[in-house]
C-alpha cells in the first residue's frame, strides 16, 4: 500500500522525465527501503528493528511488482534520489520525487 504512493509519484515524475541522467536499479531498492523505514517510524515511534525490516521486506516485494517502480531507473534522477535518501519523513520523501 505504502509502494503504492511512491509508485504513484513515479508516474507522476515520468512525465517530467527528459534525457538526463537517471538512479541505478540499487538506488530505486535504497529509496523504497528508506520510505518503508519512515513510514514505520512516522507511524509506530517505538518499532522494533524487526518490524522495520518486516515492513522494508514487504514494500520492496510489493514496489517490484508494479510496473511503475520497474520504471524507476528511467524517471528518478540523481538529485531526485539525494533528496529522498535524506529525508526525515516519508511526506519529505515523497515531494523530493514530485
Amino acid at each position: 500500500m505504502l509502494a503504492l504512493r511512491l509508485v504513484a509519484i513515479t508516474i507522476v515524475t515520468s512525465s517530467i522525465a527528459g534525457c538526463s541522467k537517471k538512479v541505478t536499479p540499487q538506488q530505486c531498492d535504497a529509496i523504497v527501503e528508506h520510505y518503508a523505514e519512515l513510514v514505520v517510524h512516522d507511524t509506530k515511534k517505538d518499532a522494533s528493528a524487526e518490524e522495520i525490516k518486516a515492513e522494508k521486506e514487504r514494500e520492496t516485494k510489493e514496489a517490484k511488482s508494479d510496473d511503475a517502480f520497474r520504471n524507476c531507473t528511467s524517471e528518478i534522477e540523481p538529485a531526485d534520489y539525494d533528496c529522498a535518501m535524506n529525508a526525515s519523513s516519508a511526506d519529505a520523501l515523497e515531494k523530493c520525487l514530485e
